[in-house]
């Protein structure tokens, strides 16, 4: 599987791809307030009205709600629709680019937030890409909060957590917090701390001779900026979610112009991105039992873009099935 660390320069490009068409949506009916969600933290949340359960969209890395414009009302005739910016995008506030400030469960308090502040009762959420990982705080820490959770190409390792399969970054994150543990003295048993300490450093040694296998098949990486690391790094592993999921996969994913000067490398992308996010879902279907999982393939990172009408078809199928 290739590290998901060295997939971030091509999640900037899907992004950027999204942000473009995020400046020619905005023109839907909408009401804007700002929340504050933590002193000096204030949140834009969009309001596309409608009557029924809620319905609460989350974007993906570098978007705000707008990117939901077009999208989001159209569930307006059955549910009350609304979107969320998350801290650090948009016009929301925008903290200093830590991974304190970016924690996962950080980012999901401020989701929790909004939702006190609304007075929403138990509304589904619905996130794209690494509003993965907010779905995944609340739905493991607070399932008694929401009805359910639907991930839009949402549900990578940052949402779901396979030992399996393993990831670089959460790898990395298990050895600095045992670290972190031996070193503030909370460590009871040091026989059995240093065993569960090789295994972790273990598996973190094999992720990274995968990426330098896979480093040096490529002709160079661009640097990821301060801000990515910080929601990289405030990840945490989530490996139980206790309410009724619809996770939608692209996948594989359309690399759009990806490595189109270079054709075999292309291909060999695409083979490597279509083993990577079958095993995720592959992952996602057997460890969380209330899951649906739909795959679609060659579709967009921004998958309720590209494939607009097989999710709304998913979309409204199980949240039929919640009434």
């Amino acid at each position: 599987m290739k590290s998901r660390l060295l997939w971030i320069p091509i999640l900037i490009a899907f992004t950027a791809r999204g942000l473009k068409a995020q400046d020619k949506i905005d023109s839907s009916s909408h009401t804007v307030q700002f929340v504050t969600v933590e002193k000096d933290v204030k949140l834009e949340v969009l309001d596309w009205g409608g009557t029924g359960r809620p319905l609460v969209f989350l974007t993906g890395f570098g978007n705000d709600a707008h990117v939901y414009d077009k999208f989001a009302p159209k569930f307006s005739a059955n549910y009350h629709v609304y979107g969320i910016t998350r801290r650090g995008f948009g016009a929301s506030s925008k903290p200093s680019p830590t991974s304190t400030n970016y924690a996962a469960d950080r980012l999901g308090d401020d989701v929790l937030a909004v939702i006190d502040y609304l007075k929403l009762d138990h509304p589904v959420l619905v996130g794209h890409s690494i509003a993965g990982e907010e779905l995944s705080s609340i739905g493991s820490r607070y399932p008694n909060r929401v009805a359910a959770l639907i991930y839009l190409d949402a549900a990578g390792p940052f949402a779901y957590y396979d030992p399996h399969n393993g990831d670089t970054i959460l790898d990395m994150l298990d050895v600095r917090n045992r670290i972190d543990a031996m070193e503030s003295g909370q460590v009871k048993d040091l026989k059995r701390s240093t065993q569960e300490m090789l295994a972790s450093v273990s598996e973190l040694e094999k992720d990274l001779q995968k990426n330098m296998q896979q480093l040096a098949a490529m002709p160079s990486v661009p640097p990821v900026p301060p801000f990515v690391m910080a929601v990289s790094f405030g990840e945490r592993r989530y490996t139980e979610i206790h309410v009724p999921v619809l996770a939608i996969f692209a996948c594989p994913h359309n690399i759009g112009a990806a490595f189109k000067d270079d054709p075999a490398a292309k291909e060999t992308a695409i083979a490597t991105d279509l083993a990577t996010c079958s095993a995720q879902a592959d992952a996602v279907a057997a460890g969380i039992p209330s899951a649906h999982v739909v795959r679609l393939a060659n579709a967009d990172h921004y998958v309720f873009n590209s494939n607009e009408a097989d999710v709304i078809r998913e979309m409204n199928a199980f949240l039929e099935k919640l009434r």
